[in-house]
């Protein structure tokens, strides 16, 4: 099936929600015995309307002997046509519509209840059928009783005005809503309908992971986060953000084979999480997450073990959440991967399988997961088109509409860890982010399905290891990344695993950083070149420029703490260029000590303004160090300036150390400036891939300076000198 026609149709302009129409018909079963009795119960409903289109669902209730295989006729009034079903498959001829089970609903014990549903077109009117047969029996309302007389036929409830339709996908409120009862109540007579994915997935943005906490191993504390708290939810819901993702390792968590039962306490606590999330207002996402590594990646070459594993894990977890608010949404596996497979395209196939079985296991567990949203991912959550296209496979096959796609997005890689000389934000991290999007928006949210980025950051971006990720040039990326994801319609939801949000003290690590993540939810923001200016410890100062990326935004002024600076005699605007007079500089840079003197903010006409460190500095210096290559240290004397990156050549210019197809090496993994200490480490990673001799070391710093150092290899003895 061509995947045009799984299109949500009823996202469109001027949908008008809530036209119901409810028909209580009856039909014969096809008996099992002569004297079988049998009937069954139907009810229509037009869920949405709008110009031109509608969604109807279709409830079939078994009254008689249980069923295995229907097939549910009627034929249109007004000539409608069907354009897309989920959970049947569903052929016109004319206006007769037939609609054949599926293979995973094809029973219907006595009294149970079979749904389906169909987005379809109309033009004069979209009157609802008023008879149907199953398998081939006309209905009529009862067990055995014959078609209703006029005056029993079927009532049309009117239609509700649009204000007092139901939403499908209200935006969370501000204010904490009562939390879930402790046990989930039984499930409603009446099946759940489908609620418009791409709308609920549009309320969930922006969007926040509970990052190494439930996905830590063995436990929520071991990774260095606090326990989860109320408290803390809170402040992230008055934040702004409208949805939590709940990460989550069970492997360390449930019994052994066959009934893998999950650990009660285990269970409890993140259950606890959950309802004190949705009483937030949280829209909440919870999965299986590392045991997309610890186990599931075995499955290519254990298949009955790894399924049965995983049924067990969704059925129980499908079972204790089965009558939860829609806004608890299931993910099937975080950033799934596969061992033993013959490569990318066969582990396409493999995650096929157990992406499916995940979608048919939820629904047929029933109650609120009859259609709650279900989320898929790629595999490796990778945006690469051959992983999209894989997907949407898998998506044809299930025509189901309560189903969104998931990626995740740390950058373009040398940028986002820092190697290879990626230390600015540049066109090829810009490329990278906009042909990513432009292909998740292009291959599912232009055809209505839509698409939550389950992850985004900076892999290297780390408090804990400051100095890999530029601060104005991490503000760019997310300025970048915030703008491009709302153009496309993509929901984002940040990985915090500690790095942004200081859960103890409940306040951002850098509030400047939070600011314009939060801008870009709504608005652009201006940038520049650069947020440093870099001034020499003595001499003349002179005028210094920035360029401004205006973003469509225009330039309003600088300003220095609470005192706007003067138009022409502190700065100038020529274009893109502002520049920085000589006379502002010399008075900002003060005493001219080394590190940053004074910081000044550019402000533009929306979003968050554009700070910039005026620092004072002067060429570092390096002296002689003896070592070994699991203990070395250059002695550096940095003078206000700071690390961007390093490189490492042998004498005949190729690359020295790891990576050996760049000269530039990571950031961290090999090298590691200690401002503290006065000393660039050289990593035992670094020398366990350096061979023999002497290579040349060149260090970038931020202010453009570039110095040289020379080291020499001989087993584990290393020396290092600046000549």
């Amino acid at each position: 099936m061509n995947l045009h026609r799984l299109r949500r149709a009823r996202l469109r302009a001027g949908a008008v929600a809530g036209a119901v129409v409810a028909l209580l018909v009856a039909g014969l079963l096809t008996a099992v015995g002569a004297q079988a009795a049998a009937g069954c119960r139907v009810a229509y409903t037009v869920s949405a309307q709008w110009p031109g289109g509608f969604t109807a669902d279709v409830n079939v209730t078994n009254l008689g002997d249980p069923v295995n295989g229907w097939r549910l006729a009627w034929t249109f009034p007004s000539g409608q046509r069907v354009t897309q079903a989920w959970s049947s498959t569903i052929t016109s001829s004319g206006a007769q519509v037939t609609a054949v089970n599926e293979s995973w609903n094809a029973a219907i014990a006595t009294n149970a209840t079979v749904s389906f549903g169909f987005n379809g077109s109309w033009s004069s009117a979209n009157t609802a059928p008023d008879t149907f047969t199953l398998n081939g029996v006309t209905c009529t309302g009862n067990v055995g009783s014959p078609s209703p007389s006029p005056s029993a036929s079927p009532s049309r409830s009117p239609s509700p005005s649009p204000s007092a339709s139901p939403s499908r996908s209200p935006s969370p409120s501000p204010s904490p809503s009562p939390s879930p009862s402790p046990s989930p109540s039984p499930s409603p007579s009446a099946s759940p309908q489908p609620g418009d994915a791409m709308a609920r997935v549009a309320a969930m943005q922006p969007g926040w992971n509970l990052g190494n906490t439930f996905d830590a191993i063995p436990d929520e504390t071991s990774w260095g986060n606090p326990p989860t708290t109320q408290a803390m939810l809170h402040y992230v819901r008055s934040q702004g953000y409208n949805s939590i993702r709940i990460p989550v390792t069970w492997s360390n968590h449930h019994g052994p084979a066959p009934d893998y039962t999950l650990d009660a306490a285990w269970l409890s606590r993140v259950r606890q999480v959950v309802d004190w999330s949705l009483a937030e207002g949280f829209s909440v996402m919870i999965n299986l997450h590392h045991d997309s590594w610890q186990w599931i990646n075995g499955y290519p070459g254990d298949r009955t073990t790894v399924m049965n594993r995983y049924n067990a894990l969704w059925r129980q977890l499908a079972g204790t959440f089965r009558d939860y608010s829609q806004k608890l949404v299931f993910e099937s596996i975080n950033e799934p991967q596969f061992t033993g497979t013959s490569g990318d395209s066969e582990s396409d196939q493999v995650l096929n399988e157990l992406n499916t079985a995940f979608v048919r296991l939820v629904r047929a567990s029933g109650g609120g997961n009859a259609t709650r949203l279900l989320v898929l991912p790629t595999l490796y959550t990778s945006s690469e088109q051959a992983r999209l296209d894989a997907l949407t496979g898998t998506f044809n096959q299930l025509h189901d509409p309560n189903l969104a796609a998931t990626v995740h997005f740390y950058g373009w890689w040398p940028f986002s860890a820092n190697i290879a000389g990626g230390t600015r934000y540049d066109s090829n991290v810009e490329s990278d982010l906009v042909s990513g999007f432009d292909r998740v928006y292009n291959t599912f949210v232009s055809r209505g399905i839509p698409v939550i980025v389950g992850e985004w950051a900076l892999l290297a971006y780390d408090y804990t290891r400051p100095g890999i990720i530029e601060r104005g040039e991490f503000l760019k990326f997310i300025e970048a990344v915030g703008y491009n994801a709302r153009i496309r319609k993509l929901t984002t939801m940040l990985w915090d695993a500690g790095s942004f949000l200081e859960r103890n003290a409940l306040r951002w690590r850098d509030q400047g950083i939070y600011e314009m993540m939060k801008a870009s939810w709504t608005m652009r923001s201006g940038t520049a070149s650069s947020d440093q200016v870099y001034l020499p410890r003595s001499g003349t100062i002179t005028a210094r420029t920035l360029t401004l990326n205006l973003n469509g935004t225009s330039f309003q002024g600088l300003r220095q703490g609470g005192t706007n600076l003067a138009n022409g005699a502190d700065y100038t605007v020529s274009g893109n260029t502002l520049t920085l007079t000589a006379a502002a500089l010399t008075r900002l840079a003060g005493n001219r000590a080394y590190g940053v003197n004074a910081t000044i903010e550019a402000r533009f006409s929306q979003g968050a303004p554009w700070q910039i460190s005026v620092i004072t500095s002067d060429p570092p210096t390096q002296a002689a160090a003896t070592g070994t290559t699991s203990s070395f240290s250059i002695p550096t004397q940095f003078r206000g300036d700071q690390l961007a990156t390093m490189e490492a050549k042998y004498a005949d210019g190729s690359p020295a150390g790891p990576a050996n197809w760049t000269s530039y090496k990571e950031f961290w993994a090999s090298f590691q400036p200690d401002y503290t200490a006065n000393t660039i480490i050289l990593k035992p990673e670094f020398f366990a891939e350096v061979n023999d001799g002497r290579v040349t070391l060149t260090f970038h710093f931020w202010s453009g300076t570039k110095i040289t150092y020379y080291i020499t290899k001989s087993g584990a003895t290393v020396t290092g000198s600046t000549t």
